[in-house]
């Protein structure tokens, strides 16, 4: 799921610290803004915003993290929306709820372990790519 590679060059420590919190954004607006998975996009669209005219390292790890956060947004969000239809509406809790909700917690959980191990490496100068997003990312982000 993570492949860790070298980049040509070894980056500076304030590009490894810019790169690494791109990541650590995306985790403060999980605590931040829980209930609504928008949150999460918004504080990592606007972290990428300000840094995409930064080094090649550190805009490729803040469209890495911009970039799972679409997936992320897209899954969490049915799942909000599924849990307010059952909690306002008159939906009842069925079996594909809940292992829609199960689906998704692991999916999160995934995440931010990931997240994490990246952030870590990311912190040290190590070049770390997701699976998919890593090559969704090299076709957005050119050096």
């Amino acid at each position: 799921m993570i492949i860790t590679k070298e980049f040509t060059y070894v980056p500076a420590e304030n590009e490894a610290e810019k790169a690494s919190n791109s990541y650590l954004m995306s985790l403060i607006a999980v605590i931040a803004g829980l209930p609504l998975p928008i949150v999460n996009l918004f504080a990592t669209l606007f972290f990428y915003m300000s840094n995409r005219k930064g080094t090649y390292f550190v805009r490729w790890h803040c469209t890495q993290a911009l970039v799972s956060q679409f997936s992320l947004l897209l899954i969490n969000s049915y799942a909000f929306w599924w849990t307010v239809s059952i909690l306002f509406a008159s939906e009842e809790i069925s079996n594909y709820y809940i292992a829609y909700i199960f689906t998704v917690f692991l999916f999160n959980l995934a995440e931010f372990i990931a997240t994490i191990y990246t952030a870590i490496n990311t912190r040290k100068g190590i070049h770390v790519e997701w699976w998919f997003y890593g090559g969704l990312t090299n076709l957005i982000c050119k050096p």
